[in-house]
């Protein structure tokens, strides 16, 4: 795994994966940024978010349990004067007629597997994690 970063202008930046994909991160126009894109500390949010989405989709097929739509709505919860994340909330919503223990434990199994998951938790960022059950 690798990452790039080149600098466009004034805070805006674009940073690829070395595999052909890019996004481009900036500053909001209230930071005198240009808003081309997400600041790289949002970045790591999305990040969080979309690999709890992934993960719960991998343990989810390998349980056998099945859902019609997967939603992980995730917010940042820490003080104003704290520089980078330190609390987050997550709801996770699963559309399913499966049983919400079921889900859970898919929940709980992706939260013990997510990788991105594992590094907020080894950085002492507290994630608070919620499901939601959709029917």
């Amino acid at each position: 795994m690798q990452s790039t970063a080149k600098w466009q202008q004034g805070f805006c930046s674009v940073v690829d994966n070395g595999r052909g994909h890019s996004i481009t991160v900036d500053l909001p126009a209230s930071k005198n940024g240009t808003d081309q894109g997400p600041t790289a500390l949002e970045l790591t949010l999305m990040g969080l978010a979309g690999c709890v989405s992934t993960i719960f989709a991998m343990v989810a097929a390998n349980s056998k349990v099945n859902f019609e739509a997967l939603t992980v709505d995730l917010e940042e919860t820490s003080p104003e004067n704290v520089k980078t994340i330190s609390s987050a909330k997550a709801v996770v919503k699963v559309k399913s007629e499966e049983p919400e223990d079921k889900l859970q434990k898919v929940l709980d199994k992706t939260k013990a597997a997510c990788p991105v998951g594992v590094l907020f938790e080894n950085a002492g960022v507290n994630i608070e994690t919620v499901l939601v059950k959709e029917t």
